[in-house]
């Protein structure tokens, strides 16, 4: 008897435990913060590399690139990918694509309509990058990866328009009164009903199956949501929705701390087998490159000493490689992680790819503390309040003439508030 007791106590625990973590995941969504980073990181990426571009878009991705039309067709073909690039071969068209891949990076970035925004951001990454698939690196495969994995996530919950209008509606409903009513996202979501069904119809999405089968989800399902949210707001069905959208994003979050993983697990992997690596010479050779050398006389001052390129080699390698290993242990991991930050903080300035380095610092930060991200979050607000009293404060406007006695009334019958673009 006395021997079963251990047994009955460590399963009477792990009861209350289990219960707990499935209350935890269904219950909110986690991560609000490292999500929204990584949303604002990877659409400001994104946004960033289009503009630059923009001038040599033709070339990269539209019909005066070296990879014709032709070949894309008979790519895709084989290969199955999606892109609406290939619906036509116009100008036209192309410029469309790729302004409305600008404008969802932007919407993406700031958080307005982001359900929506983020179905047209993916459509577009999906379309420019596998309209000219070698043309991309290892950054362009980041983004290609989380414009898919932020579809499923609950990313505008904090740092967003969103999260601004849903305080907004929450404050009516304290003070007793009704939210505003929402007429742009079921108009939104209307219009992105009508592009898909004859794209479904006209076999629009190549050989792809799985991604009209998750637009048409999303949309039956954010369409249903907003149903039952505005005729009945009390249901059962509307807390199972809710259920459902926090275990998604809750997954969609775990599979981008996984691709991080992998994506340093198999660098770092790869990476031990070289010779050069094992040697301790390998980042000798890249700055050496006048290809990969924006600045090179800082390039050649690392290149010059042998003990700077052994530690920066052996650093590398031991980083991504123990990476993984170390997710369980907080103060290893967050060491770790900001050695992984200065090392694409160093790439995009000795070697000169910035949108790299932005790209990974962005999947990267789905890693960081909350109370940091908090912090940094309450840090940038405070920053931009006090730029912009500087800003109002240096204005004057010359001529002013003397208050009349009505605008003196007036004035005292204000509350003394003025309206600003942020609201």
């Amino acid at each position: 008897m006395s021997a079963s007791n251990p047994v009955r106590e460590g399963a009477a625990s792990v009861g209350p435990s289990l219960a707990r973590a499935v209350q935890r995941v269904t219950a909110s969504p986690l991560g609000a913060h490292q999500s929204a980073v990584v949303r604002i990181g990877v659409s400001a990426t994104c946004l960033l590399f289009l503009l630059r571009e923009l001038p040599h878009r033709h070339e990269l991705y539209g019909p005066d690139g070296p990879w014709g039309w032709d070949m894309a067709h008979r790519l895709i073909s084989s290969n199955g990918s999606f892109t609406v690039l290939m619906w036509s071969d116009g100008r036209i068209w192309f410029e469309t694509v790729y302004l409305l891949t600008l404008v969802s990076a932007a919407l993406m970035m700031v958080g307005w309509r982001t359900r929506f925004s983020s179905v047209l951001f993916m459509a577009g990454v999906l379309s420019l990058q596998n309209r000219s698939i070698f043309m991309g690196d290892g950054g362009d495969n980041v983004i290609h990866l989380m414009a898919i994995y932020l579809v499923l996530t609950r990313c505008a919950r904090v740092w967003s328009l969103d999260a601004r209008r849903a305080a907004r509606n929450a404050a009516r409903l304290a003070e007793g009164g009704r939210p505003a009513r929402d007429i742009a996202g079921p108009v939104l979501w209307g219009m992105l009903g009508c592009v898909l069904l004859p794209a479904t119809v006209m076999a629009g999405f190549g050989g792809t199956r799985w991604l009209p089968a998750l637009l048409w989800l999303l949309w039956l399902g954010n369409g249903a949501w907003w149903a039952l949210n505005r005729y009945a707001p009390g249901h059962e069905l509307r807390a199972l929705f809710d259920v459902l959208a926090n275990l998604v994003h809750n997954a969609a979050l775990a599979v981008i701390m996984a691709e991080v993983c992998l994506i340093y697990a198999t660098a770092g992997w790869y990476k031990i087998q070289g010779s050069r690596w094992q040697d301790g010479t390998a980042i000798y050779y890249p700055l050496k490159l006048d290809y990969f050398a924006p600045w090179p006389e800082l390039s050649g001052l690392v290149a010059s000493s042998a003990l700077a390129v052994m530690v920066f080699t052996y650093v590398t390698v031991i980083a991504q490689v123990a990476f993984p290993f170390t997710l369980f242990n907080r103060r290893v991991k967050y060491v770790l992680l900001v050695l992984m930050i200065g090392e694409h903080a160093g790439i995009a300035v000795l070697l000169g790819l910035p949108f790299f380095s932005m790209a990974m610092i962005s999947a990267d930060a789905v890693f960081l503390p909350t109370v940091f991200l908090v912090w940094l979050g309450n840090r940038v607000t405070h920053g931009s309040r006090r730029l912009l009293a500087r800003t109002a404060g240096s204005l004057r406007l010359p001529g002013q003439r003397r208050a009349e006695p009505e605008d003196e009334e007036a004035a005292r019958g204000s509350d003394g508030r003025g309206h600003t673009l942020v609201g």
